[in-house]
């Protein structure tokens, strides 16, 4: 199976997805948790990197969204895949090492695994946030072509910080949407995995357009799907998220990553890309190239 795979293809769209994701994660953190009128007044239509916002950052710097995923991706290369071990002692050393920001169910779940070790958060029934489901990058690249793995190391990371079902969900669909956007399914097959979520989980239809993009997952994902599948480019798809503002960071960063991978890594603006962080940049491109490296081996030892 593995040699079916167009890893060249697939390495320019997993760098589009990964570089997309923080462009998308810096270009929506300037705004967050302004409303659409906010943003209308103090930029007209937001389109440049510019830092700032609430968290005074610097031009092209990321939030807790990319750390995460950069967290997240060094364990599983470090371990040669995912453990969860390894996975949630990242994220916590993360934490420790005082981020600019920390959504506040992954602070409390991290904070409770370096209290007792335990790598699941009590089940919840209140409204799920979408800090789980932020992080499903490093997961799908590393479980290319395994969708048995995808959706066990999806759930066992959801659950170091959230425990509930349609987070679960969300998050696992995110990532059957990367790796049908990397495999160069397009929109057809990103949409297919759309209407599977929805069957399963009618809250996240996202037509019509409810109108809020908050930090609970059902809005996150309803923004990110109503922006990427009513425009065709990268910049278009960016956009019209990070302008809905809200939780515009988290909803920049997934609408990156979809509309990275459909485009590929050239489709994204090089105004945007060139004031990304070096450091972040450097990190992404290695990453992408040690998770395609576990994913491929993982089907040359396992063929499907």
């Amino acid at each position: 199976m593995a040699e079916r795979f167009d890893w060249a293809d697939i390495e320019q769209r997993a760098l589009g997805a990964y570089l997309g994701f923080a462009v998308g994660d810096a270009l929506g953190a300037t705004v967050e948790f302004m409303s659409v009128a906010e943003i209308a007044a103090a930029y007209g239509i937001h389109h440049n990197l510019r830092g700032g916002g609430w968290l005074k950052l610097r031009p092209g710097q990321v939030t807790d969204d990319t750390e995460m995923c950069l967290a997240l991706g060094t364990s599983i290369i470090d371990g040669g895949g995912f453990e969860p071990h390894a996975a949630a002692e990242a994220l916590a050393a993360w934490l420790v090492g005082k981020p600019v920001d920390v959504d506040h169910t992954c602070r409390r779940g991290l904070r409770r695994y370096l209290g007792d070790r335990s790598l699941s958060a009590p089940l919840s029934t209140s409204d799920p946030g979408n800090g789980a489901a932020v992080r499903i990058l490093p997961l799908a690249l590393a479980s290319l072509g395994d969708d048995a793995a995808l959706e066990h190391w999806t759930v066992a990371q959801c659950h170091i910080t959230h425990n509930h079902p349609p987070s679960d969900a969300a998050a696992l669909a995110l990532g059957r949407m990367l790796q049908a956007l990397l495999m160069g399914g397009g929109h057809k097959a990103c949409r297919a995995e759309a209407n599977r979520l929805i069957a399963a989980w009618p809250q996240f239809s996202f037509r019509p357009y409810p109108g809020r993009a908050s930090t609970l997952v059902v809005e996150t994902v309803q923004t990110v799907l109503h922006g990427y599948f009513r425009t065709d480019s990268f910049e278009r798809c960016l956009i019209d998220v990070v302008n809905r503002g809200e939780d515009a960071d988290t909803t920049g960063a997934l609408a990156g990553m979809l509309a990275g991978a459909t485009f590929g890594v050239a489709a994204i603006p090089s105004r945007w890309l060139g004031r990304l962080e070096t450091p972040v940049k450097t990190a992404i491109e290695a990453q992408v190239r040690g998770l395609l490296t576990i994913a491929r081996q993982r089907l040359q030892e396992n063929p499907m």
